[in-house]
């Protein structure tokens, strides 16, 4: 009988993930991986500053799948197939042990991304995946067969075809829709994309002076959105970054892409305190250190540069004594340090966790096998799908969950008999 062959397109996490796994599950299954560069697994290499942000020690999916912005319900049901636990079962059985940082991100214990590409390509090696770079996918024709199933005609932009019997696309990081015809003329559709893990630009104002600050806990708001997020905070030469930012450009990635990256947001920098509970604390303080310098005596811990550039934007003459601030300046401090105003205006790619929201629809793909609604044995995996993580190792823990399902599904049908 003629061997069932599978063609993954897609050279990075997902697609390795699928076409390793799905090689295992049936070694008669011949497999081959499309790669559109020249370089595999790149995102892999470059990630957690060239330590690769394995995945992230969160153990519970319905507390997992808040980190999603989009994509959470379908990774509700992704998940119970497979999932943190399996992530790391499956690198430690490969000798790739992995570690858990004080924030909850997962790296292997070489501290080297190297390990996990090293680990990848002897598992593709191992299975006998075939591998084929610089090959540019144009147009997908499919030819139907009996009981429903296809046959894949894959067209290369260097004129070659291959015949599949099944294909998984896992090419992620897409910018414009049309760069996917291919799956268009499938009957696919796309969410349209849009940035996201970006940082915030804040143009000409003296708050760039404080660059290299960070804040422990601070709260940023979207003014006249739902959209905030706590969490540490920096201060950059062209605005702000840190977490805070980072998640709240994930999750607000589609309304800012609508208004075009003009809003403004105002920073609580003392995210335990509200604005009655900070005017309580200056009252208690200047009760308390009446005699002392306000410069002196920093009552939220701020880093000292933040603390004395807030007095100064308050008009607070910083050598003046608590016991002789006036009410008018303490309200004005407090109003500061909970609601100081920015008004943002464009983003910077932050490094190389730049991550592309939207892709293709989820009610097309069935979430438990990975494969299309509208395609018989078109498979997708990985940042193709209309879903996108936090930083934190998030994004890859989808490419290892898709990928698998996306691989346990093809092994099946690829063993039967049709």
């Amino acid at each position: 009988m003629k061997k069932k062959k599978l063609i993954v397109i897609g050279g990075g996490a997902a697609g390795f993930f699928c076409a390793i796994n799905a090689a295992e599950g049936n070694p008669e299954l011949d497999v081959i991986l499309i790669e559109k560069s020249n370089k595999l697994l790149s995102k892999v290499r470059v990630s957690g500053g060239g330590r690769c942000n394995v995945t992230h020690a969160c153990f519970s999916i319905s507390e997992m799948i808040k980190k999603y912005p989009r994509g959470e319900k379908f990774l509700k049901q992704a998940f119970h197939y497979f999932f943190t636990t399996d992530t790391i079962a499956w690198f430690e059985k490969r000798k790739v042990k992995l570690k858990t940082e004080s924030d909850g991100r997962m790296f292997p214990g070489s501290n080297s991304s190297e390990t996990v590409i090293y680990c990848l390509l002897k598992e593709a090696n191992k299975h006998q995946v075939e591998i084929l770079m610089n090959r540019e996918i144009i147009k997908i024709d499919t030819k139907s067969l009996e009981q429903n199933e296809k046959l894949f005609y894959i067209f290369s932009k260097d004129g070659s075809i291959l015949e599949a019997d099944f294909v998984c696309v896992a090419c992620g990081g897409f910018h414009k829709p049309e760069q996917f015809n291919w799956l268009t003329k499938l009957g696919h559709s796309f969410e349209s994309p849009v940035p996201s893990l970006f940082t915030f630009n804040v143009p000409k104002n003296s708050i760039a002076e404080l660059m290299g600050i960070s804040v422990e806990n601070a709260q940023v708001k979207i003014n006249g959105t739902k959209f905030f997020q706590n969490g540490p905070l920096l201060i950059t030469h062209w605005g702000f970054s840190g977490p805070a930012v980072l998640k709240l450009s994930a999750f607000a990635a589609t309304e800012l892409s609508r208004i075009n990256y003009d809003f403004s947001i105002s920073i609580n920098w003392a995210a335990d305190y509200h604005e009655n509970s900070v005017l309580e604390k200056l009252k208690t303080i200047r009760n308390e250190f009446a005699s002392k310098k306000i410069i002196n005596k920093n009552p939220f811990n701020l880093p000292q540069r933040l603390w004395e550039y807030h007095l100064q934007k308050g008009g607070i003459n910083p050598e003046i004594r608590w016991a002789d601030l006036p009410a008018k300046q303490q309200n004005i401090l407090s109003k500061q340090l909970c609601a100081q105003s920015f008004h943002v205006k464009g983003k910077t790619t932050f490094k190389e966790e730049f991550v592309t929201a939207g892709g293709i629809k989820l009610n097309e793909v069935d979430a438990n096998t990975m494969q299309s609604k509208i395609v018989p044995h078109l498979f997708f995996a990985g940042e193709i799908l209309d879903v996108d993580g936090i930083t934190g190792g998030f994004n890859f823990q989808h490419a290892w969950t898709s990928g698998w399902i996306a691989a346990k599904e093809i092994a099946h049908l690829s063993k039967r008999k049709f």
